[in-house]
């Protein structure tokens, strides 16, 4: 396969909003427009319920975990030099965070915040770091029932993981570095409403990530 259609499958992978595609089916509506505005499995969950959140975290999840294990062996039958798998993985998953986050699908517009789709990218290429990292939102979640800050918490925690594991020598930690800022970006409206304390916890009514 060549390596520029790997690429455009990533990013089409990661524009596909499962969100949307079950608000749509299941109520008629555009997740965009209602509750937190956000294609993510939190407002899914919210608006839809418990069902539709866990299989639209999934194959969030899928999307991007699908395009960094599979094409790089797709495109090369024999790497050229260490990691050069590893290297593919964490390009073709970070275009599926890209096409999450702004899908050609929805016209680039009203996509997620990339947090269950980096998820698969990581459980693809570093799946120790990235079960730590699970216990850390699990932890945050449970104690102070903000999804958000949970997600935040996780994404930064990231870097530190794979430092622990493989050293800063590699390129998943400046992925997870990268992504990490990302993710609080994305997040930048929860942060405004965690130190306004209008951030609405799981299981409660009202906007959130």
């Amino acid at each position: 396969m060549s390596p520029v259609i790997a690429m455009v499958l990533s990013y089409l992978a990661g524009s596909v909003p499962f969100a949307y595609l079950a608000g749509r089916l299941l109520k008629g509506i555009d997740l965009r427009t209602v509750g937190s505005g956000n294609l993510g499995a939190t407002n899914v969950y919210r608006t839809l319920g418990a069902w539709p959140a866990v299989a639209v975290l999934l194959l969030d999840a899928t999307k991007g975990a699908l395009p960094a294990l599979l094409l790089p062996r797709l495109v090369l039958t024999t790497p050229e030099y260490p990691d050069q798998y590893l290297a593919l993985g964490v390009m073709y998953g970070t275009l599926a965070i890209i096409g999450h986050a702004k899908p050609i699908f929805l016209w680039g517009k009203g996509g997620g915040k990339g947090v269950a789709t980096a998820a698969g990218v990581f459980a693809a290429i570093a799946p120790i770091p990235l079960a730590i990292v699970l216990v850390v939102f699990a932890a945050v979640v449970a104690i102070t029932r903000f999804v958000s800050l949970g997600s935040m918490l996780a994404a930064i925690a990231l870097p530190f993981a794979i430092a622990w594991r493989d050293g800063v020598r590699v390129v998943t930690f400046e992925v997870a570095l990268l992504i990490a800022i990302f993710v609080c970006w994305t997040h930048r409206a929860n942060i405004g409403r965690l130190r306004r304390g209008e951030e609405p916890r799981i299981g409660r009514p009202g906007a959130t990530a």
